[in-house]
Parts: structure tokens; sequence; C-alpha cells
């Protein structure tokens, strides 16, 4: 029993969130080169060859930007690291908030320059409604950055959380030179080529009497001053840090490594073990025995020899081991989990057990959803159900080749069965069209080239004037004898469910005066 608590124990399972080009990825990339997980860190712009490794689909490698959350695990100074990089741009956000709640806690990256942004403030919020950890790193420290005082203030005051500095830089763009490490009092000078390679450090004790002549003499007064200022601060309080109301925040840049080894150090050593989780009015406990876990997400096609599906599970308490017998509560069947398998992101590795805190896929023959609970036979809680965010565009679509109707069915029902782009059809209808809701524009890209790499489909898309969607939760009547206002159409989703689609609020006014007895939902869940 000892060794299976001491595996939960060393779990870390933590979430990247930024605002686009904050540097997220590239961070996740130097994590995974200090953790050892990749020799060589790839880059996610520019004109070297390598791609970045958790930018696993195609149409990321081409964009330069992530649109899928990725999944890797690596082992570093006895912790077992499972990182979930999320997309940035806020055209993907609902994959990162689905996400975000299978993580213990997030590293929040801002860009030194630019500071607190829009996408920002979203995620953040999402984190602060589950009480996550936040830990803050400030990124691009190798260009001209704001005043570090003035990024700590405006992370207070934007987000409504205190900040510790857990370092402080040393200069900014090229005059960048290290930071000051505040626990062991020393400076951290940062030399070497950085980029793909490790940078090195050379420690030097805040009181050594050559660093005025290493840092410059103007240089150095102004450090003693800032020391002297963070020292009249708050105090640290690990406890305040667990509890998502104290953000450390550390200082760095991503690109050319610098800084980005002692926040690991220190990130890995302050974040919790897996957390305990309700399952209604019930705490389950991530060190109890019994195996229990739910499906955040789910991804059709990543292996391009295979096309399958995978379930992405986040075990919440207890061991999986492989071909055990596991009860699905949705459906109330028991099942065999025999392909267990952990991530590197596109790379898969089959494995034999698993503990509370990691992520695992497993092969979806279709039975699983966003959302589903897993457990040990006889136990029959539920984990919350995921939202599902209301989708704000909208289009018509149909294949161009009409001889390719089966995988146009195919693909569509494949990728409404992920969650993050939505599906729908007319009630009574045939596949022979459909209509696509998203959240942002972009994911229509996405599924344009989807339904074509992965399917051989090539697409119609029509823009739809809907902007609003309400699912309708009593009908008097069939749906086409509806009175509907202009510009609004009853959808049905691959849950059989019937939905309202409409261009604007007022007319959720008029579909309830004109159809007596007719109840519309405020927003979209998953159940």
């Amino acid at each position: 029993m000892a060794a299976f608590k001491d595996e939960i124990a060393r779990r870390r399972t933590f979430a990247i969130i930024s605002h686009p080009d904050a540097g997220k990825t590239t961070l996740t990339e130097k994590l995974l080169l200090y953790g050892g997980a990749i020799a060589q860190a790839g880059e996610v712009k520019g004109k070297r060859a390598r791609a970045a490794t958790s930018d696993w689909m195609e149409i990321e490698k081409q964009r330069g930007i992530s649109v899928t959350s990725s999944v890797m695990q690596f082992q570093h100074d006895g912790y077992c690291v499972n990182i979930l990089d999320t997309p940035g741009h806020q055209d993907f956000s609902e994959d990162t908030y689905r996400t975000l709640m299978a993580a213990d806690s997030a590293v929040m990256v801002i860009d030194a320059a630019k500071g607190v942004e829009p996408q920002t403030r979203k995620l953040f919020r999402v984190c602060a409604l589950r009480h996550i950890p936040i830990f803050t790193f400030i990124n691009k420290m190798d260009r001209e950055s704001r005043d570090p005082l003035e990024l700590c203030g405006e992370v207070e005051a934007e987000l409504g959380i205190d900040t510790y500095p857990v370092n402080w830089p040393i200069g900014s763009g090229k005059e960048f030179q290290g930071v000051y490490d505040r626990e062991s009092a020393h400076i951290l000078f940062f030399s070497g080529e950085g980029h793909a390679k490790k940078a090195e450090a050379t420690a030097v004790d805040l009181d050594d009497p050559n660093l005025g002549g290493m840092l410059g003499e103007k240089r150095w007064r102004q450090l003693q001053e800032e020391v002297e200022l963070l020292g009249a601060g708050r105090d640290f309080d690990l406890e305040a840090v667990r509890a998502g109301t104290l953000s450390p925040v550390f200082f760095g840049s991503a690109l050319t490594n610098f800084g980005v080894e002692p926040f690991l150090k220190a990130f890995l050593r302050m974040t919790s073990a897996p957390l305990s989780r309700m399952a209604g009015e019930e705490e389950i406990d991530a060190f109890s025995p019994d195996f229990s876990a739910f499906v955040f997400k789910i991804q059709a096609n990543m292996n391009k020899a295979h096309r399958d599906r995978l379930a992405f599970m986040r075990i919440c308490s207890g061991r999986f081991q492989r071909d055990a017998e596991y009860f699905h509560v949705q459906t109330g069947k028991k099942m065999r989990l025999s392909q267990p398998q952990q991530m590197m992101a596109a790379e898969r590795e089959i494995v034999d057990e698993a503990y509370a805190g990691d992520i695992i896929g497993v092969f979806d023959p279709g039975i699983f959803s966003i959302g589903d609970t897993v457990t040990v036979p006889g136990k029959k809680f539920r984990y919350a159900g995921i939202p599902t965010f209301e989708p704000e565009h909208f289009m018509r679509v149909s294949p161009k080749d009409t001889m390719k109707r089966k995988q146009f069915i195919k693909g569509t029902e494949q990728i409404a069965q992920e969650g993050a782009i939505q599906i729908f059809k007319r009630p009574g209808g045939g596949m022979e069209e459909v209509v696509v809701g998203v959240v942002g524009t972009l994911q229509f890209d996405v599924f344009q080239y989807r339904m074509k790499a992965e399917y051989g489909v090539e697409l119609y898309m029509e823009g739809l004037p809907y902007d609003h969607l309400r699912l309708i939760t009593e009908c008097p009547v069939k749906p086409d004898e509806l009175v509907l206002c202009t510009g609004a159409a009853v959808l049905e989703d691959f849950k059989d469910r019937l939905l309202v689609a409409f261009g604007g609020e007022w007319s959720v006014g008029f579909l309830t005066k004109h159809n007596p007895g007719l109840v519309l939902e405020d927003a979209l869940s998953v159940s």
C-alpha cells in the first residue's frame, strides 16, 4: 500500500495556458527538454526544420499555432509529470476549458512586453472557478519588457490574485543576464546558446564582492534596491498557493531557456499531488485504492496508420490495470480496457498500469462521450459533467462529391463525438447536408482541413445567420409545426436532442410567445 500511495504522491498534472503568442507551446517544449523527454526542442515558428513536439496535427505545424490540446508525460527528479498543452487562440478555447477540468494546477504564461491579455483573463476565470493553483511564468525576458513590478501589479489588479515573485529578473532584452533566486539568495547567471539546447547557469551569492563588476555598478545598485523592496512585501504562503489565492511568479525566456530549469524545479516542489474530486455530494479521495476516471477529451485519427479514436481519461483515484474489469457508469455496462496508452503528443506507448493524476487514452469504438465516468464495478457515482459552450457561428455543409456520402457521414459523426466542433442535422432529414456550429471561426478551417485530410471529402460550406442555440426541453408540437421567427431553425444533434438556432436574443421571447408550452434551456451542457 505504501508503494501505491508513493506512486500517486509523486504525480504532478498541470495545464499550460496563455494568450496566443505568449510562448506557451515553446515553454512546453523546453520543459520536455529539461525533463529529459526530448533531446532537442522544436521551434513553433521560424526557419528551423523541427516542429514543436506538442503540435502533432499537420495544420498546427503549418500555421504555428496549437488547435488541440496535447498530453505529454515524462519522469523528472523523482516526479511523474503530466503536461496538458492547450490551444491559446480563443477560437479553440472550448478544448482548453475541458482540458483544465483534468488538471490539478495551471501554469499561466504571460508576455513580458504585453502583460495580461484578453484570453489570459478568460482562462484565469475558469481556473478560479475550480480554485486551481496558478503559477505565473513571465516569458520573453530576452526582449524589451515592461517593469517587473508593474507586471506583477497588473496580474493582481486584472486577475484578482496575490503574487509572490519567486525570482527576479536582471535586465531585459539583450541585457537579460539572469535572475535573482529569493530562496537561495543567489544570482543565477545564464549562458550558452539556449534555443534547442539547455542553457548553462552559474550561481553567485548576492553578497559576492565581485558582483558589482559582473553586473555593472548601476545594475548592481538597482538589484539591491529591488531585493530590499521585495523583502518588505508579503511572505510566501504555500497553503495560499494551493488554495489558488497566491500565484508564485517566475521570470525567464522559454526561447533561450533562461530561467526554465529553475522554474521547473520550484514548480514541481510547490504544486500538489493529485487532488480529491467531488462526485455529486461525495468526495472521492485520490489515494483511494478504487480506480475511477472521467473522459475529458475524444480525438479521432491521431494515428494515420490506424485511423482509430481515443478517449482521453483523467484518472481521479486509485490504480488502473490493463485488462481489469471496469464499469462505465453512463451505459451501466462492464468493460475491459485492453490497450491503454500514454502519450507524448501523437506518440503512444501501451501501459500496463497508471495511477491517479495520470492521463490515459483508451480505444473508443463509439461508446464514450465527454464527461463520462468509469469506475471499478460496484461504484456508481458520477463526476460532474463538463459544460459545452454555445456555438456562435454556423455553416451549412455538404460534400462536393455525392459519391463520398459514406465518408462524409463517418467524418461528421466522429468529429461531432469529439465535442469541440458541434454538428447538427435537420429533424427527420438525412445526412446529405449538416449544420456545423463552432465557438470560433478558425474551427471551420480545422473541420474543412480534417474532412479532406482524414476522410478524403471536400466540402461546400455556406454561412448561416444564426448566432445562438438553445436546447428544447419541452416541445408541445412536432418540430415542423413550431412557429419560427425569421432566421431561426430547428436542429437535431447526434444525441437526438432538439435545439433551436436563431439570430438574436429577442427571438427567445418570440418563440416562447408564439409556441405556448415550448421550454428552452438557458445554456448547453453535457449531461
